[in-house]
């Protein structure tokens, strides 16, 4: 018996001393898992992409792809609205065309998850490091849906306040209850924040902040001021002079007039009492359901979630991944996300859209 007690425990000990080979063979595992995706992708020959307008984000999601993998990229540049009665209508006559959605989360939101186009993104997952929590902000991708099918890639502080920088000293402002005061009155222009758009998101965020509310909305509508919905005629009314102050409007139209040496100016969120929300944008990727090409498209989410991809991503943008390990030295200062700031791209966000909408009917001119 003392025999077979000794041997039992050289045994054990023996077996001590061996590596631990289990992540060696896990390596292996997802090297061969990959690899046979990529050749399936390959045979495929392309991977189709419906995303947003801006050449420079369109050209980052189809060109380092291209040139990486031998896959094509079939891209859809379509605004967020169009897309679902698009994809729906494709559908409905049994055509399945497309893979891969790059765009905002309300369209996704209310829109196409509703409608059943997307499934489940995890399944999807091959490459470590999209998979090791460490290397996203607060230790997990996020996203914004139960079914974990809308992933947040870009967040940035959002620009919501814009001035005649002749006329008002941007510097000056720290917070929008300044707005109120009497000399302000009728002089100033809104995006309509009663149709979607960058109105609509700065209106969401007086909304749901808890300084602001629905009694700032209010007295602010009081102000009368000018409600129009062309981004680019707004810009040039207060770039003119004809009005000294802009809530809600298209940030790249007003930074394209700045850069043209046009009166206009940034009050920078991390100046205001209330800051801005947090937002991005049109960055969030979906896969839809009964995708054309399967194996590209798992490749393309690889691709585009590793850290080369979104270095390459976040530099097109402008904006800060959510990935931590993707530099930002090249975001401006002013856009990196500030902590605890509203999001106006949640589920929750979603579901105040309606009774604000409501609301602004009521207290804005018609």
């Amino acid at each position: 018996m003392r025999l077979i007690k000794v041997a039992i425990l050289y045994l054990i000990l023996s077996l001590a001393s061996v590596p631990f080979m289990e992540p060696a063979q896990s390596a292996s595992s997802w090297q061969e898992d990959w690899e046979r995706v990529i050749q399936a992708a390959k045979k495929e020959g392309k991977v189709s992409v419906v995303g947003f307008l801006a050449r420079e984000v369109r050209e980052i999601l189809t060109q380092p792809f291209e040139k990486r993998f031998g896959i094509s990229v079939e891209y859809l540049a379509v605004s967020g609205p169009e897309t679902p009665p698009k994809i729906g209508a494709e559908r409905k006559a049994g055509q399945y065309l497309w893979d891969i959605f790059v765009g905002g989360t309300t369209t996704t939101l209310t829109a196409m998850e509703p409608q059943g186009m997307l499934e489940p993104l995890e399944a999807n997952f091959i490459l470590p490091e999209i998979k090791e929590p460490k290397n996203w902000y607060g230790g997990a991708p996020e996203f914004v849906d139960e079914g974990r099918q809308i992933l947040i890639m870009i967040r940035r502080q959002r620009g919501t306040f814009f001035v005649n920088s002749g006329v008002v000293n941007a510097k000056s402002i720290r917070s929008y209850k300044e707005l109120l005061e009497p000399k302000w009155k009728k002089k100033i222009v809104l995006h309509d924040p009663r149709v979607a758009g960058p109105g609509q998101a700065t209106f969401t965020f007086f909304f749901l902040h808890p300084e602001l509310g629905g009694n700032f909305i209010r007295a602010l509508a009081q102000q009368e001021p000018l409600i129009l919905r062309d981004h680019r005629q707004e810009a040039d009314s207060v770039g003119q002079g004809r009005y000294p102050i802009l809530l809600g409007g298209n940030e790249a139209t007003v930074e394209e007039l700045i850069k043209q040496g046009v009166q206009l100016a940034i009050v920078e969120p991390r100046q205001l009492r209330e800051g801005s929300d947090i937002s991005p944008g049109f960055d969030a990727l979906s896969l839809f359901n009964r995708q054309a090409h399967p194996n590209a498209a798992k490749v393309y989410i690889n691709w585009l979630l590793s850290k080369d991809g979104q270095t390459e991503f976040s530099r097109a943008t402008g904006y800060v991944s959510d990935r931590v390990d993707v530099p930002s030295d090249h975001v401006v200062p002013w856009r990196v996300p500030i902590a605890g700031s509203v999001k106006t791209y949640t589920r929750d966000a979603m579901n105040a859209k309606e009774p604000l909408v409501a609301f602004l009917r009521e207290v804005l001119p018609r």
